[in-house]
């Protein structure tokens, strides 16, 4: 959470301490004018500014929540590159301006006093107000990288009090800071903190669509650094510096780091004269100013005491409250109207029945643009209905499970083309409702539905693969059986690893298998008496027995049932019934299994070889998505070049791993190995998901 901590706890240290600073100036500029009676209005103004800040934030938030994920990373790329734009400036703004702060405002706030209650409040809401927009969008921006963690409000908070107490300290002047070395140094930070965002920021404009260049990465040291390490975590909070950047990612991150901080570095050193010789004059002028300041500060006193005096007038006839509420409400409102009136609405909101007898009822023609549905299950069973183009069969929203009697929206964006309801109900047949034409231009995103035909001919190719597999399989376990009969323990273990590794590969099939995957990789858990079970058998049997010093003997029907179970499962496997859905599923599922039982070493008895099982896993993904790879090209065209980076990854942690016939045991990989073989195959599993969903075969009227 810390390292996530320190750019927000630096924004907010800094950002504070110049709007503490601003305050602090009011206030004592006041005090010497002897208006402490006006000093509620400097509140008042600073009460806005703080509430103008909040409702910002609150605005960017909300505005973001109501977006589609891909908007969000435009809009959140957008918003991280303008907060680099204001960050600059005012590092810029503060280097040039931290010597003569204190007399500008000085000067403002007596032309204020002459003016009236009104002009002081905005005086001190202007002050302040700048400092609180930059920082709300800033933290946002650092947020939003950190995603859910609280790092970000913990280290702002902290930045925050701490600036409170400084600018307190120097108010009563028991405190000393040279702010032009603090605002430098503290500069020179920000600046690299906003390469990173900078960084972060064009990374998300890819991901959003808007800028091109994805996929193409100029760094890549996954398989090298663990993204889970403190120091990785460290790295990237601070600094948004991932082992992943693409091309685009880096160059924004080198040249504006390289430009920035040349010209920030050389400003310091060109102001430095400057402000020594601005020092002496200073000193030289110092005692004609405060004469004069003394004669005019009585002169502005009365005009102040007649000024205060109108004030009090005014004040006695509105209740000392109301201005403060209203400073405080006003931003409020408006940015509850500013969130609620930029949300998405839907155009004339529909009430449609879904049932097997009046699907689509109430369906009228929509406007285009996003819109919700209301989709209301008037029949007896709980269905499926889909927004459909009933020429193509594109699917451009769905609910699954709508009950009788029960109402839920579907949210889908309309564009031109024609539109219908596919209702499916359970154990029904499917029913399209009449279409509807909608004028307009297109851009309606929709997901082009896959029917068994389509899978017919990767469930054939798949189903070659696995007959195959089989038959090389026979061969092994007899081999196996032939070593274990023949009491050469160290030859089988050997056999038993190639195998095994050769099931291990055809992982979309286990579905299929029935009651043979139980026999030949079934695993003790659940059994009475665990290993010594008598319906512990299979691989993981004979993995126990040959790494726990049993005796050939003691294997030898283990060994010989396995190996008639291999060869009844390749008989039995072409007339077994091959769900062709099971294939997209798969894809995503054979690697949340590893990760559950082989990268966590619950599958191991004895032999440590669970990596070598995980290689195996991995090429069997390999298979299938070489096999899918037609459907998911048209579909997601960008998904395939994604899982190939993620998986030559976690190939390559594997490889490490893997000297000659040996593979490192689980439980003896270093901490840090560990979590980046966690860490690369969840990641492998992050961009899996989407192919169930892009490849479900829905049915069709």
């Amino acid at each position: 959470m810390w390292d996530d901590a320190f750019p927000s706890f630096l924004i907010g240290l800094r950002e504070g301490l110049e709007a503490g600073l601003i305050v602090s100036i009011l206030v004592a500029t006041l005090v010497r004018a002897d208006a402490k009676s006006r000093l509620p209005q400097v509140w008042t103004g600073v009460l806005a500014a703080v509430a103008l800040a909040m409702s910002f934030g609150a605005v960017l938030t909300f505005t973001a929540a109501s977006l589609s994920a891909t908007a969000q990373e435009a809009f959140g790329g957008t918003l991280s590159v303008v907060a680099v734009a204001f960050v600059t400036a005012m590092v810029f703004w503060m280097r040039r301006s931290a010597r003569s702060l204190s007399g500008e405002i000085k000067e403002k706030v007596t032309g204020a006093l002459a003016m009236g209650a009104g002009m002081l409040i905005v005086t001190s809401f202007l002050a302040v107000g700048r400092e609180g927009l930059e920082t709300a969008l800033f933290l946002w921006t650092t947020a939003r990288a950190a995603g859910e963690s609280a790092g970000p409000l913990t280290g702002a908070g902290i930045g925050l009090v701490l600036a409170a107490g400084l600018c307190w300290g120097l108010y009563r002047r028991v405190l000393k800071i040279n702010l032009t070395k603090f605002f430098t140094a503290t500069g020179a930070v920000l600046i690299v903190i906003a390469a990173g965002v900078l960084g972060y920021g064009l990374r998300d404009l890819q991901e959003g669509g808007v800028l091109p260049g994805k996929a193409a990465y100029a760094v890549d040291l996954s398989g090298s650094v663990d993204a889970g390490s403190w120091y990785s975590t460290l790295v990237q909070g601070v600094f948004n510096l991932t082992p992943t950047m693409t091309w685009l990612q880096a160059l924004g991150y080198v040249t504006y780091l390289a430009v920035v901080m040349t010209l920030f570095v050389r400003g310091v050193r060109a102001t430095a004269p400057a402000q020594q010789a601005a020092a002496a004059d200073a000193a030289e002028t110092k005692g004609k100013a405060e004469t004069k300041g003394k004669a005019e500060t009585k002169g502005k006193a009365k005009a102040n005491g007649a000024a205060s005096a109108a004030t009090a007038a005014v004040s006695r006839r509105r209740p000392a409250w109301v201005v403060p509420v209203a400073v405080v409400a006003v931003p409020a409102v408006v940015a509850g109207l500013a969130v609620a009136l930029g949300r998405p609405k839907p155009a004339g909101a529909q009430t449609v029945a879904v049932s097997q007898t009046e699907c689509g009822k109430g369906f009228t023609a929509p406007k285009p643009g996003r819109q919700t549905f209301q989709m209301h299950n008037t029949g007896s069973k709980t269905s499926e209905v889909y927004l459909v183009d009933p020429v193509t069969n594109a699917v451009y929203g769905e609910i699954e499970g709508l009950a009788p009697g029960t109402t839920r929206d579907l949210v889908a964006t309309v564009a031109g083309g024609t539109y219908a309801w596919r209702c499916v109900p359970t154990g029904g047949s499917a029913v399209t409702s009449k279409s509807v034409r909608v004028s307009g231009g297109g851009g309606a995103k929709a997901v082009v539905p896959v029917s068994e035909r389509d899978l017919a001919t990767p469930l054939q190719q798949y189903k070659q693969y696995v007959d195959q597999g089989l038959a090389t399989l026979v061969g092994q376990t007899r081999k196996l059986n032939d070593d274990i009969q023949g009491g050469n323990l160290d030859v089988a273990r050997t056999d038993w690893l190639t195998a095994h590794r050769t099931y291990a590969s055809l992982g979309a099939a286990y579905g299929t298998f029935e009651d043979f995957d139980q026999k030949i990789n079934g695993r003790p858990d659940g059994l009475a008496q665990g290993v010594q079970d008598k319906d512990f058998t299979g691989f993981h049997r004979i993995e126990y027995g040959l790494w726990h010093g049993q005796s050939a003997d003691q294997l030898k029907d283990f060994a010989r049932r396995l190996a008639d179970d291999t060869d009844g499962l390749r008989k039995a496997f072409p007339g077994q019934d091959f769900d062709p859905g099971d294939l997209p599923l798969r894809a995503h599922e054979i690697l949340e299994n590893t990760l559950q039982f082989e990268l966590t070493g619950h599958t191991d008895q004895g032999s440590g070889t669970e990596l070598a099982t995980t290689d195996a896993n991995l090429t069997g993904t390999r298979e299938l998505l070489t096999v899918l790879k037609p459907l998911l090209t048209t579909r997601a065209p960008h998904l395939l070049p994604t899982v190939d980076a993620d998986t030559a990854r976690l190939q390559k942690l594997l490889d490490s791993a893997h000297q000659g016939d040996s593979w490192t045991p689980v439980d003896r990989l270093d901490e840090t190995t560990r979590a980046r073989l966690n860490g690369a195959t969840g990641q492998l599993l992050e961009d899996l998901a989407p192919i169930p969903d892009l490849l479900e075969i829905r049915k069709s009227a």
